[in-house]
C-alpha cells in the first residue's frame, strides 16, 4: 500500500474529548493500583504481624514519603472507583449521548478532584 498521506504522530497536537481523557486516566489509575498492591500488602502485613511492627508502621507513616505513597495509592483507588462507577452506569444505558457522556466525564473529574483534595486534608 503506497499512500502519500501525511502522518502526524505528535499526540500533543490532538484535542482529545473529555471522555477519552477520562478513559486514559482510568487506565493509568488501574496501573498505579496494580503497582501499589505490594506496598499495600506490606502495610497490611506490618499492621497485623505484631504490636511492635504496628507501632513501627505508625511511626513510619508519619514520614513524608510514606504519606505521599499512601496519598497516591488512595487517590488512585478512589478515582478508579468513581470512573468505574461511571463506566458501569454507561453499561447500564445511562449517559450514552455525547452531551451526557461529556457532562458525566466532567462530573467524574470534579468529584475525583474533590476526593483527592479531601485525602490531602485527611492524610496531612
Amino acid at each position: 500500500m503506497d499512500t502519500k498521506r501525511p502522518v502526524n504522530l505528535d499526540l500533543f497536537q490532538f484535542k482529545f474529548p473529555p471522555m477519552a481523557i477520562l478513559s486514559i486516566t482510568h487506565r493509568i489509575s488501574g496501573v498505579v493500583l496494580f503497582l501499589w498492591i505490594p506496598f499495600f500488602l506490606y502495610i497490611l502485613h506490618c499492621s497485623v504481624d505484631s504490636p511492635l511492627t504496628y507501632i513501627v508502621l505508625q511511626h513510619a507513616l508519619q514520614g513524608f514519603w510514606m504519606r505521599l505513597a499512601l496519598w497516591i495509592g488512595l487517590s488512585a483507588v478512589f478515582f478508579h472507583l468513581l470512573s468505574g462507577i461511571r463506566h458501569m452506569a454507561m453499561d447500564l444505558g445511562f449517559w450514552e449521548s455525547v452531551t451526557e457522556s461529556r457532562w458525566s466525564a466532567y462530573a467524574t473529574f470534579v468529584l475525583g478532584l474533590v476526593v483527592i483534595l479531601l485525602l490531602v486534608v485527611w492524610i496531612w
